[in-house]
């Protein structure tokens, strides 16, 4: 008859020395002894048992690691070809940046866009590509981008120059008249002669489309002054390159100027000055995102620094 197991509770464990105490006292509870492994067990019952389990048991030096078993293969790891190289994996710009720093692009070895706008000529007016003069146009609070570009001339391409100009003569129609009675673009122009735009709060929300800074940098603006803008029509702007939105340390600026004062917008001194008024405004530095709108565009701002590669070298 096989020993019971509590048989064991009285046994002393043979791998240990004599002289060594017994590792369980006889009065050690059940359910203490319970937790004493099955191969301990054996070893102390039976070491011829015990030693031909040694051969076969799983926790034995033979089995232990898989890596060992001869018998078992095991995948390779998969090779993959090399990640193309950034240029070939980027795709070519599907407009044409037309962007007023056209005139910093001429500086460089070589064009980095086309400039289809009227913008080019009044920035290359300007005393330089950090400084742009004219009279302003002022808006107000919340100037969304239905008022920007309204709905309806969203089907204009901006990629196609015939396109780009139109959008540029639509933009701010969708104005109230009678809120506004200076029309930001004079009737039967592509362009026009108020080349800074300064506005409230939330400029540029509502729906997310491109054409809206487009339609302002088609029409010939340099840059828009506001309190702050919606996130996406931020974005867009960067994106396209088509205007630096700037925003003021001040509130309430759109309030003291009047559409038509004369203005300069001094990006280095980082400041909007009204000479009409005689008032002076700071302004907000543009930061990181400021090379990438001079450049023209994120497409023209990749080429110019090498991210990818330039339609001559493609």
């Amino acid at each position: 008859m096989a020993p019971d197991f509590f048989h064991y509770r009285r046994m002393r464990l043979a791998f240990f020395s004599p002289n060594h105490p017994p590792l369980f006292s006889d009065d050690a509870p059940p359910s203490f002894l319970v937790t004493m492994s099955m191969a301990a067990a054996a070893a102390a019952a039976a070491p011829a048992v015990a030693a031909r389990a040694s051969k076969t048991s799983i926790y034995s030096q033979e089995t232990r690691s898989p890596l060992s078993n001869p018998n078992l293969r095991f995948p390779t790891r998969p090779s993959f070809p090399k990640y193309p190289s950034f240029s070939r994996c980027a795709p070519e710009p599907l407009f044409l940046s037309t962007s007023p720093r056209a005139a910093v692009a001429a500086s460089s070895p070589e064009p980095l866009f086309l400039s289809t706008s009227p913008r080019a000529a009044v920035a290359a007016s300007s005393p330089s590509p950090t400084t742009f003069h004219g009279p302003c146009y002022v808006l107000g609070d919340n100037i969304d981008t239905d008022q920007i570009i309204p709905a309806e001339h969203l089907t204009l391409v901006p990629s196609k120059p015939d396109e780009h100009r139109k959008l540029g003569s639509f933009a701010l129609s969708g104005l109230p008249s009678a809120a506004y009675t200076v029309p930001f673009v004079p009737s039967g122009a592509a362009s026009t002669p108020f080349p800074v735009v300064i506005a409230g709060a939330n400029f540029g929300c509502g729906s997310s489309r491109e054409h809206a800074p487009v339609a302002l940098g088609a029409a010939g603006v340099l840059a828009v002054v506001a309190e702050h803008y919606a996130r996406i029509f931020f974005r867009n702007s960067v994106s396209t390159g088509e205007m630096f939105p700037l925003e003021s340390e001040e509130t309430g600026i759109w309030k003291e100027c009047t559409t038509g004062d004369i203005v300069t917008v001094d990006l280095d001194g980082i400041r909007l000055i009204n000479h009409t008024t005689g008032k002076e405004y700071r302004l907000k530095p543009i930061g990181d995102v400021g090379p990438v709108i001079e450049a023209g565009g994120i497409f023209a701002y990749a080429r110019k620094t090498g991210m990818i590669a330039s339609a001559s070298t493609a």
